[in-house]
């Protein structure tokens, strides 16, 4: 047996610059499209195949931890990858370079989107509303293929479906991924799966990594306890999503939906139209906060809102990264803890099968003209694996025309 056979992946030590770091992640942040699968495979290529950052290994072990946690994975990686290169300061430009080209898309969508008025600009907000229906459709078939694939699971999903639509929409979502925990230490023992074990440490140490876990879980608490209308209780909302989102960025939909629709923080109109522009930047879904910031009710609005909503969604993420990988070679080995995370994964699937009727179908197809659409972006998305962003062109162009041939 080798040594990295016995020992498991090799952690590198940080060796880089920030800035290197940066530039990196800013060239990845301008061409990741496809979403966080997408990205995995392109931090693949980028940082094992052309750069030698990390070891296979040790990369296969940081993508098994970032899907265990709440947040979104790809981000969660990707600041994994500069932490490791370059200590905090590495972490940070990764997320900044990652982040930036897809949170400025988002913010300069807000500030336009108001314009596009007459037939033509609403049929090409309401095309952009299809291209959810396609997306998302998307993502629970790929989901329910990986997350619920036997029997158990699949029972999971179907019940958290039910939860989802006989609860309240303010405590569905957290009731679905709690039963999903329980019922996967139950049924799901067999279908977590093994994972190696050792390693070197992670560049976090185990106080530090307290520190961390204690400050997620304190700005969660008090999330909790902001009400009102206000900027405070917008944040909070918008914090929460971001803590409780397991799955990655499509399933933050529901989440964010009941956080800032119901309350009258964004409209439904605006909402969806956001989600569907969302498809066609790159880099991570969840800087469609920067939008829902930049045209939220409350103050400060615009650019300052898109960056406070931007560090709000994407902090519980890091937060609780940063507090586990001290600690994630023991938890990793233990059955009980991979029962559960498959128990939650599954129930994921049943969360986003009920978004894509409500609020996704339900505010999107209204003529068999709009399901042709969606239905076509869905086969081009599946069948023929067109690029997203093509997809996201012929649909909006698609809503542009109905938008025009309808008037009258």
């Amino acid at each position: 047996m080798t040594v990295a056979a016995r020992t498991g992946p090799s952690w590198p030590k940080p060796r880089g610059s920030p800035l290197e770091v940066l530039l990196v992640f800013l060239k990845l942040g301008l061409m990741s499209f496809g979403g966080p699968a997408a990205h995995i495979g392109y931090f693949r290529h980028a940082f094992v195949v052309e750069r030698g950052w990390l070891d296979e290994r040790a990369f296969a072990d940081l993508i098994g931890l970032c899907q265990f946690l709440p947040g979104p994975a790809s981000s969660q990686t990707s600041f994994a990858i500069g932490l490791f290169r370059a200590g905090y300061p590495g972490g940070l430009a990764a997320w900044v370079g990652f982040t930036l080209p897809s949170a400025i898309a988002m913010t300069l969508f807000a500030y336009g989107a108001g314009a596009l008025t007459g037939p033509a600009g609403e049929g090409f907000l309401h095309g952009l509303k299809l291209v959810a229906v396609a997306v998302v459709a998307q993502a629970v078939l790929g989901m329910a293929q990986n997350l619920a694939p036997d029997k158990p699971r699949a029972v999971i999903a179907v019940l958290a479906l039910i939860v989802m639509a006989f609860t309240p929409k303010g405590a569905s979502q957290i009731l679905a991924i709690a039963l999903g925990g329980v019922l996967g230490l139950v049924l799901c023992r067999q279908g977590a799966g093994a994972t190696a074990q050792g390693g070197e440490a992670a560049p976090v140490s185990r106080r530090i990594g307290l520190v961390f876990l204690a400050l997620f879980f304190v700005l969660l608490a008090l999330s909790f306890l902001a009400c009102g209308g206000g900027t405070l209780a917008f944040l909070a909302a918008i914090y929460r999503s971001g803590a409780l989102v397991f799955g990655g960025g499509h399933v933050v939909l529901p989440l964010l939906q009941g956080a800032v629709v119901a309350p009258g923080f964004v409209s439904e109109s605006a909402f969806l139209a956001g989600y569907g522009a969302a498809q066609a930047v790159p880099g991570p879904l969840f800087t469609f906060s920067a939008f829902l910031g930049a045209v939220a009710s409350v103050p400060p609005g615009g650019a300052a809102g898109a960056v406070l909503a931007l560090v709000a969604i994407f902090a519980p993420g890091l937060l609780i990264l940063l507090a586990a990988l001290p600690y994630w070679r023991g938890l990793r080995a233990r059955p009980r803890a991979r029962a559960a995370m498959a128990g939650v994964n599954a129930a994921v699937v049943g969360l986003l099968a009920s978004a894509l009727y409500d609020p996704v179908w339900t505010s999107a197809v209204k003529t068999p003209a709009d399901f042709a659409v969606a239905a076509a972006g869905f086969a081009g998305l599946v069948a023929w694996r067109a690029p997203p962003l093509a997809v996201v062109v012929l649909t909006a162009a698609a809503g542009v025309i109905l938008g025009v041939f309808s008037v009258g």
